[in-house]
């Protein structure tokens, strides 16, 4: 699984750094990153709930698709 932050959509609210830091930081400007390539599955349902508390929807959640 993979999480991207659409820095156009985010307002630096910091609300999925509260909720995962470890797959989150704030970049120098003040707004979220993603710390991680592929989340690690221990984070996966943390970085889920920081995606669905998002105050402006930025954070996308990518599931992997098994081919």
């Amino acid at each position: 699984m993979k999480v991207r932050v659409d820095a156009g959509v985010c307002a630096g609210f910091s609300a999925c750094l509260g909720v995962c830091p470890e797959v989150f930081e704030l970049h120098q400007d003040g707004y979220a990153v993603v710390r991680v390539g592929e989340v690690p599955p221990e984070f996966e349902g943390a970085a889920r709930e920081a995606a669905s508390q998002c105050p402006t929807g930025a954070i996308s959640v990518i599931e992997d698709s098994l081919t």
